[in-house]
């Protein structure tokens, strides 16, 4: 029997509905486990870069015994409030979202490491890094040393680089290349650490501020460069507060 227009629209009305509302009941009930989820993979970042991370690690529990957090603004100072009036916690700072203000105007996370057994000494600040790839937006987390001029340890991740070539930034190979370097010259100038063109290259060019590059990746490591050298120069007046490097 052949329907008419009217039943046919009220029905999928209803059905549209009825499937809205199932959709966003599940969509509800999965924000808890969505958060958690998230919230995990950011703390294992973050442990990432001073520590290995295995399956067998309780990364929420390691993760409050060993760091702690605070978020500073452009010129260095702590801040605690928003204009609101509501607690700032450095978890919950959206780097992506800051990301898209203008530098002066982002809130910069600080995360505090105090070793693996969690002493009463920081032995690194570790601070999220964010900027733009071949095809999409890179990110990761750089740990310098106290002083606030040496890279002691980095992971970095991505959303759309090429696998095989730009890509390669997520392995652990890649990522232990930037340990040891410095940020800063002899003559006290913040220089940051830069990736080079190709790889293999000659150990003369791999000196205290370059590590070799990535071959048929070079975009990816140019924006990976600039990546590090901006947010090493929005953290620097948090480390001269600190004193770290006031005679800089």
């Amino acid at each position: 029997m052949q329907q008419s227009n009217s039943y046919i629209i009220i029905f999928s009305v209803i059905l549209t509905v009825v499937l809205g509302g199932l959709l966003a009941a599940t969509s509800v009930g999965l924000g808890p486990i969505q958060q958690k989820s998230v919230e995990l993979d950011t703390k294992k970042q973050i442990l990432g870069a001073v520590m290995d991370v295995d399956s067998d690690m309780d990364v929420l529990a390691t993760y409050e015994k060993v760091i702690q957090s605070e978020v500073v603004d452009y010129q260095g100072n702590i801040v605690t409030e928003n204009s609101e009036g509501n607690e700032i916690v450095a978890e919950d700072v959206n780097v992506e979202k800051e990301f898209e203000k203008a530098p002066e105007d982002r809130l910069y996370p600080v995360f505090k490491f105090f070793g693996k057994n969690g002493g009463e000494e920081i032995e690194s600040y570790i601070l999220p890094v964010y900027g733009n790839g071949l095809w999409d937006n890179i990110w990761g987390y750089v740990a310098l040393d106290t002083q606030g001029k040496t890279i002691k340890g980095a992971v970095f991740a991505h959303a759309g680089e090429t696998p095989g070539l730009g890509a390669r930034i997520t392995e652990s190979e890649v990522q232990k290349r930037f340990e040891g370097k410095e940020l800063y010259n002899d003559q006290g100038e913040l220089v940051s650490v830069k990736m080079l063109k190709g790889e293999n290259n000659p150990p003369s060019k791999l000196d205290a501020h370059h590590v070799d590059g990535m071959s048929g990746a070079t975009i990816t490591g140019n924006g990976l460069n600039a990546m590090l050298e901006n947010y090493f120069s929005h953290y620097k007046s948090y480390f001269n507060k600190k004193g770290a490097t006031a005679s800089l």
